[in-house]
């Protein structure tokens, strides 16, 4: 049996949580194996998120300091919930969350947060379908590296032809 002061100590922790997490998701664990969920989480840590079964009311009263995402979870905290927090790449965490829920089917993910905007079943699988933070920034540094490349091979293109064509007049001749 929890005491208060175990119950006031858990939702202080789920509110920090909350509060550093970069976006949460609410999953329904019902009929999961205990390995299933160990699996999952094993799964998550290397995307810098971890999953952590709470029970309703307290993470209801966890999120009276967050009202965006209190409004967001209030509604749907129901049955067996854990929360997913995601501390580092949201992209990551969320492909992780529904290629899981592809595999075991028993996993439902009910909702999510990001930014104090809701994010439902399709947004979160369309969040999995985005890269990753580290492809973005190569692609962009691809993109700025483009037009100089190109500009240093037109630059370089007019010396080689040159040398081309002393090279084949220097043939032509002897």
């Amino acid at each position: 049996m929890m005491t208060r002061a175990d119950k006031a100590n858990l939702v202080k922790d789920l509110a920090e949580k909350f509060s550093k997490a970069k976006a949460a998701f609410l999953v329904d664990f019902k009929g999961l194996k205990v390995e299933q969920v160990t699996t999952l989480r094993k799964k998550l840590h290397p995307v810098e998120s971890e999953m952590q079964v709470v029970r309703n009311t307290l993470a209801v009263k966890a999120l009276e300091n967050y009202p965006q995402v209190g409004k967001v979870f209030k509604d749907v905290l129901r049955g067996t919930n854990a929360v997913v927090f995601a501390y580092g790449d949201v992209t990551a965490s969320a492909k992780v969350l529904t290629t899981f829920a592809k595999d075991v089917e028993l996993l439902q993910l009910k909702i999510g947060v990001m930014d104090n905007a809701a994010l439902d079943q399709e947004k979160i699988k369309y969040l999995s379908t985005l890269p990753t933070k580290e492809v973005l920034r190569a692609q962009f540094l691809g993109l700025l590296q483009a037009p100089m490349s190109k500009f240093v091979g037109t630059l370089n293109a007019v010396p080689s032809g040159f040398v081309r064509v002393l090279a084949a007049q220097k043939e032509k001749l002897g």
